[in-house]
């Protein structure tokens, strides 16, 4: 047993929980931190996890051992077999494994979450939280951004991009398309650099950013290789956790849990806990606590791709040349959600390069639907701790999901038919794409072959949806308090009620800040 009297237990060191560790520790709270990974010093990590192309470490065995979750599978839409879903594991979570984009959603998104029930998420609200955890090179006197934070924040020079970089920033310009230089700043849309999460080119995951400086403090204890089983609770307080360590159980006690294991493993803690579908928990005999829609609503955003092979001195010429460095936010239509569809370059196609007989220099232009409307479920298949959850995300399964993707598709082959692309292409572009290219003028075809082909870009959220508590949705309140307890928060991407528009990590670093502040 581990000793008692922690005034938090904080599960999980990923972009939330990590942030929320620290700064809570810093406030005199006596916290411990458990990671389900392993535990490690920043000068420890994996070399290649450093490099600007994550790419690098995902061809090398060595570095995916202990840091990506093994055996974890999800099918991406009804058409298609499962498949490996990529999250972090280890002190650090997916920042340590993610593609460094340190983007932040429109503002408007924060009106959406007030919308829904959140109230305290507003965008005055989560603002100074967004500046807070940064430091902006570039941008940070302006007075929306941030200096001295924890998070570094860069953008590449133009004159250091990848071909395909320029190729997509010039076929939108010329496209229409403005130039927007901060991605981040308020209202930006169009062509814009990509805010990069590293310093001297080398990876700053939130166990450097937060856990590295705090390891010393004597308020904060961090303890890796601890999987969380379940809550414990004295009627309907939570008083502590049961974990697996080295084989053994042991517990853990605390005046408040905190769940921050993220949207596939925070879900799946509670459910073997009590709380979720009643019936989907009495299936496997676990004892209800709570009917909570726990693992459903879960989204990501579905990315589709179309392959551009490169002339060889337009590819990647080092294996640390950076994969991404370009994306054009835009509306897909008058009255659309602002911000709703994003293009992205890629130098190194994040896509073909999971299959060994594709072109090691193809690059490809992406296209994925921003704001999301489809919804997935997260579920159970045993109450065994080491058994992953069952991930079906259903992507494209709603209509307006379906018909934007189809038209960004399209869209982004105009955008690879620019002279700009054919430059830096090395044969033809239709019969890289042959089978994308031939159902482009078919909707039921073209459809048929999304629904086949597309990918995840490793945003999972939504399976512990905050909203008002008096909705049939919600499984936390605004104040991250699971709904029928006390002393249980959730923390992390698994209580956006919707994926963000943007890359997932800053925003879930942000919620783990603002916490750590109106935790009391």
């Amino acid at each position: 047993m581990i000793e008692a009297g922690w005034d938090i237990i904080v599960v999980g060191a990923g972009s939330a929980g990590a942030a929320l560790a620290v700064r809570s520790a810093e406030k005199g709270k006596k916290v411990l931190l458990l990671e389900a990974g392993p535990d490690y010093r920043s000068a420890h990590m994996h070399q290649a996890w450093r490099s600007p192309n994550p790419i690098k470490a995902l061809l090398d065995p060595t570095a995916l051992e202990n840091l990506v979750w093994a055996g974890l599978d999800a099918t991406r839409t009804e058409k298609q077999e499962a498949a490996p879903y990529w999250r972090g594991r280890g002190v650090g979570g997916s920042s340590s494994i993610n593609g460094q984009i340190a983007i932040r959603p429109p503002l408007e998104d924060f009106d959406d979450w007030v919308s829904w029930g959140c109230a305290g998420w507003g965008p005055g609200d989560v603002l100074p939280y967004f500046a807070k955890l940064e430091d902006d090179l570039e941008y940070g006197a302006e007075d929306y951004h941030g200096t001295g934070g924890p998070t570094p924040i860069y953008r590449m020079a133009q004159e250091n991009w990848g071909s395909v970089d320029t190729a997509l920033s010039q076929a939108a310009l010329a496209a229409g398309h403005a130039w927007a230089a901060d991605v981040n700043a308020p209202r930006a849309i169009g062509v814009s650099p990509y805010p990069i999460n590293s310093r001297d080119g080398q990876r700053v995951s939130v166990n450097d950013a937060y856990l590295e400086n705090a390891r010393d403090s004597s308020t904060l204890t961090i303890r890796g290789d601890a999987l969380v089983d379940q809550v414990m609770f004295a009627g309907d307080r939570a008083i502590g956790v049961r974990m697996i360590v080295d084989g053994a159980v042991v517990t853990a006690h605390a005046d408040e849990v905190i769940l921050s294991a993220g949207a596939v493993h925070s879900p799946a803690i509670l459910m073997r806990s009590g709380i979720g579908p009643s019936g989907q928990l009495r299936g496997l005999g676990i004892e209800v606590r709570q009917d909570l829609p726990v693992g459903h609503g879960l989204q990501d955003h579905p990315m589709a791709v179309v392959s551009i092979p490169l002339i060889d001195e337009a590819g990647i010429q080092s294996p640390d040349d950076r994969h991404t460095n370009v994306c054009v936010r835009y509306t897909s239509k008058p009255g659309a959600p602002v911000g709703d569809m994003m293009f992205v370059s890629q130098n190194q196609n994040v896509v073909a390069m999971a299959n060994p007989d594709m072109r090691a220099l193809a690059g490809a232009f992406g296209v994925w639907v921003n704001q999301a409307y489809s919804r997935g479920i997260l579920t159970l298949t045993t109450s065994d701790p080491v058994d992953h959850p069952q991930i079906h995300s259903r992507m494209l399964s709603d209509e307006r999901d379906l018909t934007r993707m189809r038209d960004g598709i399209r869209d982004l082959v105009e955008l690879a038919r620019d002279p700009a692309v054919a430059t830096i292409t090395h044969g033809s572009l239709d019969t890289e794409n042959k089978a994308l290219f031939s159902v482009l003028d078919s909707d039921s075809e073209l459809d048929d072959y999304l629904l086949a082909t597309v990918s995840d870009v490793q945003h999972a959220t939504s399976t512990c949806r905050m909203g008002a508590s008096g909705d049939t949705d919600t499984v936390v309140d605004p104040s991250c308090r699971v709904l029928g307890t006390d002393g249980l928060r959730v923390v992390d991407a698994s209580i956006f009620p919707a994926v963000p528009r943007a890359n997932t990590n800053l925003t879930a670093i942000m919620v783990g800040e603002l916490m750590a502040d109106r935790i009391r």
